[in-house]
């Protein structure tokens, strides 16, 4: 009778979450509200304090899991990036045919006119003007560059070895953060769609 009673207690008990599972959660609301604030509120309203209350955990679980501040925003970026590469790739998992080229530019735009964006933009502003987060900040944009680089070669197509062809999707992604850059201050949607027409016709010229 005592056995049964005490199985019963036991499945009543709610299931805990490993310590690791949980660890883990919580870096992860700390990254993304890190990238809200930054986006939100800019480098000098984004505190440690103001990330962990966002995310719903002590100062004190920030710190252990992120020491500095410098740690906790850099991290945020970069996950955020990686987060959003992956989502690209989930939505071309076979890449893009010619006729599916627009498809992909309006998509690599679109990296450059939301919240991730706009939180790097903070982040380089706040570098510019500290010395401990620049070093860490230029590694980054190169990492984070690299990637979005291999990203729309895999995705456009492009052939590399083709004259040209490196700089033509290098100019994309320049010209995509620029959208970004306007898009910060006024809705440009009418006049970003227009660019996108045309660089899918300038890609279809140059990359074949």
């Amino acid at each position: 009778m005592g056995g049964v009673s005490g199985a019963a207690n036991t499945a009543d008990r709610p299931e805990r979450v490993p310590k690791q599972d949980r660890s883990r959660a919580t870096r992860q609301r700390l990254l993304e509200a890190a990238v809200a604030c930054l986006a939100e509120h800019g480098w000098a309203g984004s505190t440690v304090s103001v990330v962990a209350e966002r995310a719903g955990v002590s100062r004190g679980a920030a710190q252990h899991h992120f020491p500095t501040r410098e740690d906790l925003f850099t991290a945020a970026v970069e996950y955020v990036a990686e987060e959003r590469s992956l989502a690209l790739r989930a939505l071309f998992p076979d890449g893009a045919a010619t006729g599916d080229r627009r498809a992909v530019v309006a998509a690599l735009v679109d990296l450059y006119t939301g919240p991730l964006f706009r939180a790097a933009l903070h982040l380089w502003v706040a570098a510019s003007n500290e010395e401990q987060l620049r070093a860490r900040v230029t590694e980054l944009e190169a990492r984070v560059g690299r990637e979005s680089h291999r990203t729309a070669v895999d995705l456009l197509g492009a052939d590399e070895t083709r004259p040209g062809a490196r700089e033509t999707v290098q100019g994309l992604l320049d010209m995509a953060r620029g959208l970004g850059l306007a898009n910060l201050l006024t809705d440009d949607r009418a006049r970003r769609e227009r660019v996108v027409d045309q660089w899918t016709r300038l890609l279809a010229a140059e990359l074949g």
